[in-house]
């Protein structure tokens, strides 16, 4: 993804500000003085508060695990629904169908390999991916060989990929990940978990591991969604853990690998399921619409606490912390818990058809998405011109270290539909440094949610709708 990097210090972003207000006489005030006097209000009380940690325990302690389309994604749907109710908003549930593909048996032995003792196997520590097919009941049993590049896998050809297991071998890159910059490293890394069962079935593999597009080192396999082309033989496929992806790969290249694999995953028909929409009405321009937003779905192998309790928590604590305050905003702030991220965006799509024709009155939208370390600012994506708009509020969250503004051409899946359309978008802007250890493993659970962290999520979060809901004229777009 292209995209422009700006970094600004609130002092230069103050700059720009002024120098472009000396080309318009008179400017019209962006804040009012009001506003702005509450703004560090709203800041301290979420840094105070512990209503989007409680939330992120209840959703991943109690309710558990939340893939789409099962009981525990209903029951989430039911409980954001139930605490904004009690909070007061009105609101609402966007039907949806969502996929409905359940997890089952998953094992993987090395059968054959050199040197080997005889009469033993060799155990690989795996996991089906999202959508993937079944092996026969009682596994399949074949060579693997292994590639690091689509284009190595076209120079076997299907003479030498024809009846095997295909491990695509491509390393996360562990550099890029410590300098803080893991989604990057997750980008390059994740190409081979969405294509590579298509490419390695049209040269005639009978199954494709993948090695676990992750930074964990601790034997934990990384799942997440797979794409079969409309064209081709839908075959199994797997995530290996980093470990035995380098097993295999030393394996097979000392002689012939050979490995039983058994898959039992199910997809059953489409299920539905909601969108939860809750809207606090704003004072003066209640059409006017402010989303502060997470996903509820989570992959089943953990319970979902970064990936994305934690978003959805501080998206639900923004009315709260208004309410405790007694704010109301000038325009409709409204949290939406979306459904079916991981492995469909079902939930973002659809709320971006139905509300088509209304999208001008969508004045921004806000989605957490990547866990919850602490947040040097602020993710956008839209007009350039819109920076020195977001200088008071920067000023505000940068006495807790947030007060950075970074543009991207796009800052999160679920509004990723609503950013296409022209609606001026952000996100928490975090250092990805430790996240991808956890997303998509067994590892993603609410001990590694730290409620400091939480508190300062929550402060950007509160802090950029407040503002964004009572701006005294929109922003660019």
């Amino acid at each position: 993804m292209k995209f422009k990097l700006i970094v600004l210090s609130a002092l230069a972003a103050a700059a720009t500000f002024t120098a472009a207000a000396q080309q318009a006489t008179p400017t019209p005030a962006i804040y009012s003085a009001k506003t702005l006097a509450e703004l560090p209000l709203v800041r301290d009380a979420a840094l105070k508060s512990d209503y989007a940690y409680e939330r992120t325990r209840f959703m991943t302690n109690n309710i558990g695990p939340r893939l789409s389309g099962s009981a525990q994604a209903a029951r989430a749907v039911e409980y954001v629904a139930e605490e904004m109710r009690e909070l007061g908003l009105e609101v609402r549930l966007q039907e949806l169908k969502v996929p409905h593909w359940v997890r089952g048996i998953e094992t993987g032995e090395l059968t054959e390999f050199p040197g080997m003792a005889k009469g033993t196997t060799q155990k690989i520590v795996l996991t089906a991916l999202g959508g993937s097919v079944a092996t026969p009941e009682s596994g399949l049993t074949a060579e693997l060989v292994v590639v690091t590049s689509y284009e190595q896998l076209e120079r076997l050809g299907r003479k030498g990929i024809e009846g095997k297991i295909v491990l695509f071998n491509e390393k996360f890159d562990h550099r890029l990940s410590d300098s803080g910059e893991g989604l990057k490293a997750y980008g390059q890394a994740v190409r081979f978990r969405g294509g590579g069962p298509s490419a390695a079935s049209r040269l005639g593999a009978v199954a494709v591991l993948v090695r676990s597009a992750g930074a964990s080192q601790m034997r934990l396999p990384h799942t997440g969604g797979t794409r079969y082309a409309d064209d081709v033989k839908k075959i199994p496929a797997a995530s290996v853990t980093y470990e035995d992806a380098d097993l295999i790969d030393d394996l097979v290249k000392q002689g012939t690998t050979k490995m039983r694999l058994v898959l039992t995953p199910k997809t059953y028909p489409d299920a539905v399921s909601h969108n939860v929409i809750a809207d606090l009405k704003g004072s003066e321009r209640p059409d006017e619409i402010v989303i502060v937003s997470g996903h509820l779905d989570s992959w089943d192998l953990g319970t979902g606490a970064l990936d994305d309790a934690t978003g959805v928590a501080a998206a639900m604590q923004v009315p709260y912390l208004l309410k405790q305050l007694g704010l109301q905003p000038k325009r409709t702030i409204r949290v939406i818990a979306y459904m079916n991220e991981e492995n469909g965006l079902v939930g973002g799509t659809e709320y971006a058809k139905a509300e088509a024709n209304n999208i001008a009155n969508h004045i921004a939208a806000i989605e957490a998405d990547l866990g919850a370390s602490h947040p040097m600012g602020v993710l956008f994506a839209g007009k350039p011109e819109a920076l020195p708009f977001f200088t008071p509020f920067l000023e505000v969250l940068r006495e807790h270290g947030s007060g950075l503004i970074r543009t991207e051409g796009g800052v999160g899946a679920d509004i990723g539909p609503l950013t296409q359309r022209g609606v001026p978008s952000f996100a928490p802007w975090f250092n990805t440094r430790t996240y991808f250890m956890y997303h998509h493993t067994a590892a993603d659970t609410f001990d590694k949610v730290n409620p400091e962290e939480l508190a300062r999520v929550g402060s950007v979060m509160a802090v950029t709708a407040y503002a964004l809901a009572n701006m005294e004229q929109p922003l660019p777009r």
